[in-house]
């Protein structure tokens, strides 16, 4: 079980790895921006589902799952920000999107690199990321976001 777990972990975060930027450079349409969001959608999920897996074979792996439902939260939540369409819930959007890419990219820099750089380097170069994104978006979208757009 523990191996299988392992497995679907590796290829899902080699998938969302991928897909999130895709999504994230993709236009903002139907097509490949959804299809690769979805993707990125479906790798968090099975990332959370296997790091849950993986702590109950080996507890010493416990700090992954603070890195583990924080993404899938913002990830889930952001699905749910896009569907409702609420004033300003393009931003809001963008924000979980990166914030949960952030997430992912750190306990992928942590199994990887290590060390106390493994955990702030992606958060730091992240968190720029996020606020540039977000500015930029925040000045392209018109103050009230029709659920039209």
């Amino acid at each position: 079980m523990e191996s299988l777990a392992l497995a679907l972990h590796v290829a899902a975060g080699g998938l969302g790895l991928v897909a999130g930027p895709v999504a994230g450079l993709a236009g903002k349409r139907r097509g490949l921006h959804t299809r690769a969001g979805w993707a990125y959608q479906v790798s968090v999920a099975v990332l959370c589902g296997t790091t849950v897996v993986l702590v109950v074979a080996d507890p010493r792996l416990w700090p992954f799952l603070l890195l583990a439902v924080p993404t899938q939260t913002a990830a889930a939540a952001a699905v749910v920000v896009r569907r409702r369409r609420r004033r300003g819930w393009l931003v809001i959007h963008v924000q979980l999107v990166l914030g949960s890419y952030v997430s992912f990219v750190t306990a992928f820099s942590v199994q990887t690199v290590g060390g106390t750089a493994g955990w702030l380097a992606p958060s730091a170069a992240g968190s720029v990321v996020v606020a540039v994104v977000t500015a930029r978006v925040a000045r392209r979208t018109p103050a009230r976001v029709s659920a039209a757009a």
